[in-house]
């Protein structure tokens, strides 16, 4: 079996490169700039960006295309990684979600910036070791991987760092290739038992 590159293998050990997460949201978009160096990740500015509840959707869709645009210039990242959309069983909480990304990557598209998109199980994979790992876990590796005193606050915050995080950690190497392969196969997996819950069962002979 051929062991998986390092980071070193794939990065000059002298290049920073510095990568903006982003957990889409309407009323708060977690932000988080991961800055890699070799195998090395610090955290550099990160935070969410938030919006008025109660305001006129397109308003706040300004608001966060506008602070969001701030941010792409302050700190000039090379890529962006945003957590892709997933389906809900609130649907209006998930197309407040799909909304709110559209802006993002408008943002980012506008600035010129690269974007690349993470599943979930990615991310979970990416920074906690495992697909099944709950929100604690990640938020957890998240304060071990980039030397944090504690986890940063809000959980969007977090959440934007660990999307970084999956960048730095999987982007174009074969771990890459690897976490795909079983995020498509869990999702394959729910889906074909979710159908076999719905479909009568067949009688034996």
């Amino acid at each position: 079996m051929k062991p998986w590159r390092s980071l070193k293998d794939n990065l000059p050990s002298s290049k920073e490169r510095v990568v903006l997460g982003i957990d889409p949201g309407l009323a708060r978009m977690g932000y988080g700039v991961v800055i890699q160096q070799g195998s090395r990740m610090t955290a550099g500015e990160y935070g969410t960006v938030t919006t008025v509840a109660h305001t006129a959707l397109e308003k706040r869709l300004v608001v966060l295309f506008e602070k969001l645009g701030q941010i792409l210039k302050k700190v000039k990242p090379e890529v962006v990684a945003i957590e892709e959309l997933f389906f809900t069983r609130n649907v209006k909480t998930g197309i407040a979600v799909g909304q709110a990304r559209g802006v993002a990557l408008l943002a980012c598209g506008l600035a010129g910036v690269p974007v690349f998109e993470y599943r979930p199980m990615e991310i979970k994979q990416a920074v906690a070791g495992h697909g099944n790992a709950d929100k604690e876990q990640v938020q957890k590796m998240v304060k071990l991987l980039l030397g944090l005193k504690e986890v940063p606050k809000p959980d969007d915050t977090a959440d934007a760092l660990a999307i970084a995080i999956t960048h730095t950690q999987c982007s174009g190497t074969q771990l890459s290739e690897a976490i795909k392969k079983l995020s498509r196969n869990s999702v394959e997996s729910r889906f074909l038992k979710a159908a076999e819950l719905k479909s009568p069962g067949k009688a034996r002979g």
